[in-house]
């Protein structure tokens, strides 16, 4: 594919990336497999499959893997590239207002409307992910227990694909003997490859650890937002707010980056931009490197953080896809395999789901309750604290989705309208 397209499909994703990994997975899938036809169904939620077992965020790794598909290296740098550079623009210029002005309501008030506008957005992909994934009444049981076992009892995402596709393998084996449709084979990776890989881009993610180290010291502000998040980027399991968690504790108490409301305004900012949720990261290194700027501009400063956090963080996310996609597409055309996949497909509807479900808690309502015991660990949200503006948003947004079938722009736009209206009246 010619450079000229992949950049123009990516940049339309890029643009639309807003609502966390169930609205950024909804527009790769529907740009991707419904409107261009480009990756099958079943390459796409295999895909899928793969990059929710990996550390970092889940979307923007889709991303570099469809890319990737389309045309190997070049396509996964400009997909994963792109689907960056937004998020990092938004949170750079919206830091820079934060420390300069301490004032980000204007701003909030231009995104109020996006959130509801994805949720229309999220279940109209579920609704067409179910439809070709969950062929029989046992991958609907999968589905289901997934969703269960993830919502109410807070089980890690590697738990539930990997008992998935165990059950998927005795499901094959002692129930289901029929034929499995599957695509053509990939050959085996050549290892001399993959060690070249692995090489270049282990060498791409340290060069700012040696850079820094020789130029600045070790004791720089620099090598230790270097250090903390590129050893952040390996445990970031369980999506965005999993890594937040441990992130605010180290960056709030040990390191004294930022204060405990500032990283909430920090979450704040990036759940109103468009990329991954985990971008708010570089909104932590810029005010660890403007509190602490060494012998530079405090602003300055804060520009390099912002660099070096969002490359620590990203480049891991290429290493993996390039490294291990080539794996990945050898094992999907192979029988033996095909049960174990399409259970772990089922699991990734349960999932989405899940997502689903917490993006409309904490887009509708102002409140939830957590509830845990030894079996249950969740949230419901608080009735009396529904935001009837911007359920009369999701409304807007379901009927021009599902009745009137409209595009993303036109409901984005829309939404986004109706949003300023609600909050500048």
């Amino acid at each position: 594919m010619k450079t000229k397209e992949l950049i123009k499909i990516w940049s339309h994703v890029a643009a639309h990336s807003f609502g966390g990994p169930a609205g950024q997975i909804a527009v790769i899938h529907k740009l991707v497999v419904e409107d261009k036809k480009l990756i099958s169904e079943e390459r796409f939620l295999h895909a899928l499959n793969f990059c929710m077992l990996l550390p970092g965020p889940e979307a923007q790794q889709l991303a570099t893997y469809m890319g990737w598909l389309m045309s190997r290296w070049k396509g996964g740098l400009i997909a994963g590239g792109l689907f960056i550079l937004p998020g990092f623009l938004s949170i750079l210029i919206l830091s820079y207002m934060y420390v300069l002005f301490n004032d980000l309501k204007i701003v909030q008030g231009l995104f109020y409307g996006i959130k509801p506008a994805i949720i229309s957005i999220v279940l109209a992909a579920l609704y067409r992910i179910s439809q070709k994934s969950l062929k029989d009444k046992f991958y609907w049981i999968v589905a289901i227990t997934a969703f269960l076992l993830l919502f109410f009892m807070n089980l890690s995402f590697p738990y539930v694909v990997i008992g998935s596709g165990l059950i998927g393998i005795l499901y094959g084996k002692y129930f289901d003997h029929g034929n499995s449709s599957l695509e053509t084979k990939a050959s085996m990776p050549s290892h001399i490859t993959t060690l070249k890989t692995l090489i270049i881009w282990l060498s791409i993610w340290s060069i700012p650890l040696i850079i820094t180290t020789i130029i600045l010291g070790s004791e720089s502000s620099f090598h230790q937002i270097n250090l903390f998040f590129s050893k952040m980027s390996l445990v970031t399991f369980g999506g965005a707010y999993a890594a937040l968690s441990y992130v605010a504790q180290q960056a709030v108490d040990v390191y004294g980056w930022l204060q405990g409301g500032e990283m909430l305004d920090g979450l704040a900012l990036a759940e109103t931009t468009p990329g991954p949720l985990i971008q708010v990261v570089q909104y932590v290194g810029f005010m660890g490197a403007y509190r602490f700027p060494g012998e530079f501009n405090p602003l300055f400063s804060a520009f390099i953080g912002s660099l070096l956090t969002t490359w620590m963080t990203f480049a891991p996310c290429f290493l993996f896809i390039f490294t291990f996609a080539p794996y990945i597409e050898f094992i999907r055309g192979h029988k033996e395999f095909s049960h174990a996949l399409s259970a772990i497909t089922a699991s990734v509807v349960g999932v989405i789901f899940n997502l689903s479900l917490w993006f409309v808690m904490n887009s509708l309502f102002l409140d939830s309750v957590k509830l845990k015991s030894n079996i249950f660990d969740f949230s419901y949200p608080l009735i009396s604290s529904i935001d009837y503006f911007a359920m009369g948003i999701c409304l807007v947004a379901l009927i021009m989705q599902f009745k009137f079938k409209r595009g993303l722009f036109e409901i984005l736009g829309v939404c986004t309208g109706l949003g300023i209206l609600v909050k500048f009246i």
